[in-house]
C-alpha cells in the first residue's frame, strides 16, 4: 500500500483527462493535492471537489501554465498554504488535433505547441525545486512520440523527446538533492483532448495496433504516477517508464 500522508503535490493540467487522475490518486494516497488548470473551472472544482472527499487538504489554481508566472504563482499558493512542495507533476500541453506535415508546419502552430508543453516544464521545474524538500519527486507526462516520431506532429513529438532529455538532464543535477526526476510515457489515452482520432472507426484501429489490444485509461498513467512519487521509488531516477500498452515497440 502506498502511503503519501503529509506529502504535498502539485499537478498541472489537472482539470481533466490524465491530470485529473493522478489527483485524485494522490490525495486518495494520502497526499494534499493543489491542481493548475487553464479553463475548465467546472472540470477543476469537480476535482477539488473529490480531493476533499479523500480527507485531503486541496486547492485550484487558474492560469496560463506555459508561462513563467503562471507557475511561479502556482507554486507560491501552495508553499502560502502548505509551507512547500514535496511532488510535483508536469501534465500540462497540447495535441495538435490536425495532423500536418513538416513541409506545411506554420511557425504559430510550432510556437505555440512548444511553448505549452516545454516551457512549461522548464518553468514548473524551477519553481518547484525551489520550494522542494530534499527527497521530492518530480514526475512529468512526456509521450511514445518523443521516443519514436509521429508523423504530421512533428511539433508534438519534438517537444516531448526534448521533455525526455530535459527529465534526463534535471535527474543528474538534483541527484545531490536526493530529489528523483522521472517521466511517465503514454501512448494514445482516452481523453476528450484524443476525441478527434478515436471518432467513428479510429479507436478500433488504434487499439488493432497497440500490443495489449486496447488505449490506455487516464487510471492507467495515474498508477505509474503515483508508484514513482512514493517511497517505493526512491531509487529511481532520469527513467522513462512507457505504460503504452507496448505500443512504443510497433513504430
Amino acid at each position: 500500500m502506498i502511503d503519501l500522508s503529509g506529502r504535498r503535490a502539485l499537478v498541472t493540467g489537472g482539470a481533466r483527462g490524465i491530470g485529473a487522475a493522478c489527483a485524485r490518486l494522490l490525495a486518495r494516497a494520502g497526499a494534499d493535492v493543489g491542481i493548475a488548470y487553464r479553463s475548465r473551472e467546472d472540470a477543476a472544482n469537480a476535482v477539488l471537489r473529490d480531493i476533499e472527499a479523500s480527507g485531503r487538504r486541496g486547492f485550484a489554481f487558474q492560469g496560463d501554465l506555459a508561462t513563467r508566472d503562471a507557475n511561479d504563482d502556482f507554486v507560491a499558493q501552495a508553499v502560502g498554504l502548505w509551507g512547500g512542495v514535496d511532488i510535483f507533476v508536469g501534465n500540462s500541453g497540447i495535441w495538435p488535433d490536425e495532423a500536418v506535415p513538416v513541409s506545411a508546419v506554420d511557425g504559430s502552430r510550432w510556437r505555440d505547441t512548444v511553448a505549452a508543453i516545454l516551457d512549461g516544464v522548464l518553468y514548473g521545474a524551477r519553481a518547484a525545486v525551489r520550494h522542494m524538500s530534499d527527497g521530492g519527486r518530480l514526475i512529468f507526462i512526456s509521450s511514445t512520440a518523443g521516443q519514436r516520431g509521429e508523423a504530421g506532429h512533428a511539433d508534438y513529438a519534438a517537444s516531448k523527446g526534448a521533455m525526455i532529455s530535459f527529465v534526463k538532464s534535471l535527474a543528474v543535477e538534483l541527484g545531490a538533492r536526493n530529489i528523483t526526476v522521472n517521466s511517465v510515457a503514454p501512448g494514445w489515452v482516452d481523453t476528450e483532448a484524443v476525441a478527434r482520432p478515436f471518432a467513428g472507426e479510429g479507436l478500433s484501429r488504434i487499439a488493432a495496433n497497440i500490443p495489449l489490444g486496447r488505449v490506455a485509461s487516464p487510471d492507467d498513467i495515474a498508477g505509474p504516477v503515483v508508484f514513482l512519487a512514493s517511497p517505493l521509488a526512491r531509487h529511481i531516477t532520469g527513467e522513462i517508464l512507457n505504460v503504452n500498452g507496448g505500443s512504443v515497440l510497433c513504430g
